[in-house]
């Protein structure tokens, strides 16, 4: 099993407080399951977190990591939502920088 780390990306700019947190969880596992999206088998969705806006997809395969950060730009689309939503799409570390929650926190 390859290390958690490597298999797991971190988003931000998940509109937070529109719709139940396990239905959002829901539209994030069908994003990047998509092939247009570049994405593949979802394991786990960490959703919410710590960080308003910010949720961790771990993948099955790390390999789906390096083709979802190739995409050159993330929508989160869903009937459930009034509009189109771009999401930040990094690498996940251990210490996620503090530049990536001050953008987020930017975010509206």
């Amino acid at each position: 099993q390859a290390a958690r780390s490597t298999r797991t990306i971190v988003i931000a700019g998940v509109p937070a407080g529109l719709l139940q947190d396990d239905v959002m969880a829901d539209i994030l596992t069908i994003h990047f399951q998509m092939s247009r999206n570049n994405g593949g088998d979802v394991e786990e969705v960490t959703y919410p977190t710590r960080n308003k806006g910010v949720a961790y997809i771990t993948f099955e395969d790390p390999e789906v990591v390096e083709s979802v950060l190739k995409k050159d730009q993330h929508l989160l689309q869903d009937k459930r939502l009034s509009q189109l939503y771009p999401l930040a799409v990094t690498r996940y570390r251990q210490h996620v920088s503090s530049s990536l929650i001050h953008l987020v926190s930017l975010m509206p």
